[in-house]
């Protein structure tokens, strides 16, 4: 985790936001990514009229459009985000030397894709790329890699992609190859992965940006990289810049968002809509994900949480194997991938269709302290100021509920407000669910940032010290938020039933 040297990277993001300085006529300027892109310097290549290693125009033109290197995310748009990373390892560069003057340093960058994973033999698990790598090219391929260079400023490109191979494409499926993954990203120099190592050791320079400690592809790091490390060059981690540059949504990325949360939305509304007396948590996870995938999403996020009763009481409960008794709430903590970017969402229901008094009592207390929450979404607050608000309202709706006496100090109501909610607020969101785990939740929210807001209150049915009505009761209610300049947050989740009433009439109307 980053803690002040988190705060200097997301500063020098926003100085180069508000930097116009390197713009030039004959250049496309983006104010909220800092760069511009002359685009005289591309020439259009036509998408191969076949079947690459992922959506392309021709093969999914209900999906993608000319231009878009993956839905919704155009060629323009992976050229400014690699053009910004050059910018904040120029700046880096320029910091470290001390005077501000411009370094002629050369810099060489290095980001691989994730291999295939395999659960036994010959058997793949379902691939999911290094986001670092997506983010940077939107190649959605295994066994390739990206490659930046230069000198003061890192903004020379290569892209490393399998070859075609007839005889494993018979096998795996189509691959892009050169031409396929040159027309789709617009990139001019594309070579197969095996030249990785050799273009590598062409390469004259001083430091290495690359993530060594923990390689996400170890065969392509040990054969290819490692050679290069072995000279004794200054390599340091690039981790920390990605995650700053992912921290902060484009508006493209935010409809991306926008709609994981529209989709898990419709499912959470189904899934409640079908909880009838006695229900098996496997029959609420199966109609969750079918209702996902119906709507549009690519696969789920993450193993849900599907909790009946005291099982909510298990924060990280996925065994999702029981059933829940009519009567008993559940509480499902799922959300959807959409195009490489997610959702994450929690509700809590009963599954008969109506709160009983002490569970009405109970999910009224979390949801105010989940809007006092939502207030505080606003530029310059931080996760942990939020996480503050979340204790001071949690423990006052402690005493409320009698669970904490009125004479109790106000010390040790804090204290049992961490005891009956034991995790954070929230956390960041975007292509991961718990995103750019390097940036610190002790900095100020910028606009663009996306976070969860997710208190909880969660009573074992073994607490004795707690009023009986109370035990073996667990609720969360959690929303998806960006952060925005002007007109309050936006909760990308704001579809799902949260009101008691909203709830209450989803689980009523059944299906359609």
């Amino acid at each position: 985790m980053l803690h002040s040297s988190s705060g200097i990277l997301m500063s020098a993001v926003l100085r180069a936001t508000r930097s116009r300085s390197r713009w030039s006529p004959g250049s496309v300027w983006c104010p909220c990514r800092s760069v511009s892109v002359k685009t005289g310097g591309w020439k259009t290549k036509t998408v191969p009229q076949r079947y690459l290693g992922q959506p392309s125009p021709y093969t999914h033109p209900h999906l993608i459009g000319c231009g878009e290197v993956t839905p919704g995310l155009t060629q323009t748009e992976f050229e400014f985000r690699r053009q910004r990373l050059a910018s904040l390892i120029e700046m880096q560069a320029e910091r470290l030397t001390g005077s501000g003057a411009s370094s002629n340093s050369s810099h060489i960058v290095i980001v691989l894709s994730h291999p295939i994973r395999y659960m036994t033999n010959d058997i793949p698990y379902p691939f999911h790329q290094n986001q670092d790598f997506l983010y940077l090219t939107g190649i959605m391929e295994p066994d390739s890699a990206l490659v930046m260079y230069g000198s003061g400023k890192p903004d020379q490109v290569v892209l490393f992609v399998p070859r075609r191979d007839p005889a494993r494409e018979l096998w795996d499926g189509p691959r892009s190859g050169k031409d396929g993954a040159a027309a789709l990203t617009g990139l001019e120099r594309v070579h197969s992965t095996e030249e990785l190592g050799v273009v590598l050791k062409s390469l004259k320079g001083g430091t290495i940006w690359y993530d060594s400690s923990q390689p996400c592809h170890p065969r392509l790091h040990q054969t290819h990289v490692c050679p290069l490390l072995e000279g004794g060059r200054l390599t340091k981690s690039l981790r920390p810049l990605t995650h700053s540059l992912r921290a902060i949504k484009s508006p493209a990325e935010v409809a991306l968002m926008k709609e994981a949360g529209r989709i898990t939305a419709q499912a959470f509304k189904k899934t409640m809509a079908m909880s009838r007396g006695d229900t098996d948590e496997a029959v609420l996870y199966a109609k969750f994900d079918f209702e996902c995938r119906a709507h549009g999403a690519n696969f789920l996020a993450y193993p849900p949480v599907v909790a009946g009763g005291n099982r909510a009481n298990t924060l990280h409960y996925i065994n999702n194997n029981q059933i829940v008794k009519d009567g008993e709430m559940v509480l499902l903590d799922g959300g959807c991938e959409y195009f490489g970017y997610v959702s994450d969402i929690t509700r809590t229901w009963p599954v008969n269709g109506k709160f009983s008094p002490a569970q009405r009592e109970l999910y009224e207390a979390v949801l105010e302290v989940q809007l006092a929450c939502l207030s505080q979404c606003n530029p310059g607050v931080s996760l942990d100021y939020i996480y503050s608000t979340m204790l001071t309202v949690l423990a006052r709706q402690l005493k409320e509920l009698r669970i904490v006496s009125q004479s109790t100090s106000d010390t040790d109501t804090l204290k049992a407000a961490r005891q009956f909610c034991p995790h954070h607020v929230g956390h960041y969101l975007g292509m991961d669910v718990h995103d750019t785990p390097e940036l610190s939740r002790s900095q100020p929210l910028q606009p663009g940032m996306v976070i969860t807001i997710e208190p909880g209150l969660y009573i074992s049915e073994d607490d004795s010290s707690c009023p009986e009505q109370f035990r073996g009761l667990g609720v969360r209610i959690e929303d998806d938020v960006v952060i925005r300049e002007h007109g309050g947050p936006l909760v990308l989740s704001a579809d799902t039933p949260k009101t008691i009433a909203e709830v209450e009439r989803a689980c009523a109307h059944g299906e359609d």
